[in-house]
């Protein structure tokens, strides 16, 4: 007895021990399943709350917490997998003995009589290979795990990590993919496929394998009904229904040169932006996002109907839209096929805005007195850059001269010479000096600033061309509104304002560039039904063709040009290469939302005559000219 009872204690010992170690090697992986922390999906939303995209790095997961969790998932899960989940600490003994024998009959390891407990450990830290050691492993872990965690803890962990197939990690994420529904609306169908897929998820992918699917699911739906827990009249109805399927990509990418953005601009700040489990609101509206892109194909296939000789590999444009007031990006679209290019010339490319750029000079004028009927010398002189020791004779588009005009009928045809005297009489320094002190960047230090010389992206030009539908004040475009860490956090962003000029005298350079629309260069971009004013682009030799315009609530640029700054055809000009594109944008605006407001309304301060048979305003800081010398000039013919 003596020797027996020192045997049974030596055992005991050597249990213990073989215990301590087994322990010793698994208790890190224990604290991986405890302090649970996996890769979480971030989520891209636009305006309105609906999905751009998903951004994640190799797993896909969207968390649900276990009151997300319908009862009935619960129960058909623990009826297909596990009955006696809820009574046993992590093993089913009796399933153990049962599959030993199984085991012992077959001469190798069929079954493996897992609880839950032991298929989430399987699914986070253990293989699933089918030997003696790994299956002591996962049935200590089983013991610890059972005594730090409650059930539905263990159950919530379980849920959100096993994989449900395609590329679904968690079942908020495979209902949401395969149905496209949240898990409080699935079917007793849905919820018998999500839970019959963890066995095989490849095999009993319904988007690929979908009889095999229902197959598995109706095995699922006889067990509940065999233990009770659903009605005849469930059953027979869940085995009937056959649920659509959907096959989606796991992005979900709508928008991808917004998601793009979207990236570049957090990657530095959020390190974990593909595993945190944000949710991201954008200033973006999906609708407006699809038309832009529809705007941007449109002007581009123009362009191939009258030169299909067109390099297709170099050609390409972007075009960008705010909400003027807030400076939302409503949309931005960086090339006519993302598939083709990545690359977003909306944000990244560097182009010369041309004839775009005028109105800021002409706003100057404007600010420092001059009227809209104020003379300036259309004439051709030739500037000697002494730094060079070269010549340079600037021209007009048209390659001729008017002599005298107003100051808005210089900016309505967009005159170069004009354009340039204007600046010289400004005086050169102050001009520059104040185009720093509104932002602008690179500008040369030169006459040639009169003509747009200068690299600027399409984002950014949107920025300073807001401070005219604004009257006056500029805003700094805003993708990102929103972040809500997986914790509920929020981080809210705001956009920078800044008063240029007065309304009134803003409201004046409205009125010339609405001109511009109405009879000037920038005729193609008129839109019935709607007042919209901008301003025509065009660099040296029809490298860059811009339309910079606006309603009295949106503001839409587009450009386009090759990708290697190399000339576009003859005659493509901004007037008749983008300005299209924006037209089409606006038409398809006011079908989405016709209750936007139609007109440019003058502010408190600005007055208006009429001459000539055109509409005149004017205001303190612009006085027009006399009546007398009007008349003077009317007759001579110097009106226009």
């Amino acid at each position: 007895m003596k020797y027996i009872v020192t045997i049974f204690f030596f055992l005991m010992a050597v249990l213990f021990a073989g215990f301590l170690y087994l322990y010793s090697q698994v208790r890190f992986d224990a604290y991986k399943i405890i302090d649970y922390s996996p890769k979480l999906t971030t989520q891209v939303f636009d305006r309105n709350d609906e999905l751009i995209a998903n951004i994640f790095d190799k797993e896909h997961r969207l968390y649900a917490t276990y009151d997300e969790i319908p009862p009935r998932v619960i129960e058909a899960l623990v009826a297909i997998e596990d009955t006696s989940f809820f009574e046993h600490k992590g093993i089913n003994i009796e399933a153990i003995f049962r599959a030993i024998i199984k085991d012992i009959k077959a001469m190798k390891l069929v079954e493996g009589a897992s609880t839950i407990t032991q298929q989430l450990i399987k699914n986070t830290v253990l293989t699933r290979d089918k030997t003696i050691q790994r299956k002591l492993k996962e049935i200590v872990l089983a013991f610890k795990i059972e005594n730090e965690l409650t059930k539905e803890q263990i159950l919530e962990r379980y849920f959100n990590h096993v994989y449900f197939g395609h590329g679904y990690y968690g079942i908020k994420t495979a209902a949401e993919g395969y149905f496209h529904k949240n898990l409080d609306a699935l079917s007793l169908k849905e919820i018998a496929i999500l839970v019959g897929l963890p066995k095989a998820p490849s095999s009993y992918d319904p988007s690929r394998n979908y009889d095999l699917s229902l197959s598995r699911a109706n095995r699922v739906l006889y067990r509940m009904h065999s233990l009770g827990w659903i009605t005849d009249k469930e059953y027979t109805e869940a085995i009937k229904e056959e649920p659509m399927v959907y096959d989606e990509t796991l992005t979900k990418n709508r928008a991808p040169y917004i998601v793009d953005e979207v990236i570049k601009r957090l990657k530095k700040d959020y390190e974990d932006l593909k595993i945190g489990g944000y949710k991201i609101y954008t200033s973006v509206d999906l609708r407006l996002q699809d038309l832009a892109k529809q705007a941007l194909k449109y002007g581009y296939k123009q362009i191939l109907k009258r030169h299909p000789d067109t390099n297709t590999t170099k050609l390409n444009g972007a075009i960008v839209v705010l909400e003027s007031k807030s400076g939302d990006i409503l949309a931005l679209v960086g090339g006519v096929d993302y598939k083709k290019s990545h690359f977003n010339r909306a944000t990244q490319s560097k182009r010369q805005p041309g004839s775009a750029f005028k109105p800021f000079i002409y706003q100057q004028a404007l600010n420092v007195g001059y009227s809209t009927l104020s003379e300036i010398p259309d004439i051709s002189r030739v500037y000697i850059d002494k730094k060079n020791d070269k010549e340079w004779k600037p021209k007009n588009y048209e390659g001729n001269y008017e002599g005298l005009l107003s100051l808005k009928e210089a900016l309505v045809h967009s005159r170069n010479l004009a354009t340039i005297n204007l600046l010289n009489a400004l005086g050169m320094d102050n001009v520059y000096k104040e185009l720093k002190k509104i932002g602008f960047k690179n500008i040369p230090y030169d006459l040639s600033m009169a003509l747009g010389s200068f690299g600027i992206s399409p984002l950014d030009f949107s920025g300073f061309y807001s401070m005219f539908p604004n009257y006056g004040v500029k805003v700094e475009p805003i993708l990102i509104k929103k972040i809500v860490n997986k914790y509920g956090d929020e981080t809210i962003f705001e956009t920078e304002k800044k008063r240029i000029s007065s309304k009134e005298q803003a409201f004046l350079m409205v009125d010339i560039l609405r001109t511009v629309v109405q009879r000037g260069t920038g005729r193609r971009a008129r839109v019935k039904g709607i007042e919209t004013a901008g301003k025509t682009g065009t660099t040296n030799k029809n490298i860059d063709a811009w339309f910079c315009g606006f309603t009295p609530e949106i503001e839409v640029l587009v450009w386009y040009g090759n990708d290697d700054n190399s000339p576009m055809k003859r005659y493509e000009t901004g007037g008749r290469v983008a300005g299209p594109a924006f037209s089409y944008f606006v038409s398809g605006f006011l079908k989405l939302y016709p209750q936007t407001k139609r007109k440019f309304l003058p502010p408190k301060g600005v007055e208006m005559r009429v001459i000539n048979g055109k509409k005149e305003y004017f205001t303190k800081t612009s006085p027009l000219p006399d009546r007398d010398k009007l008349e003077d000039n009317e007759k001579e013919g110097m009106l226009f």
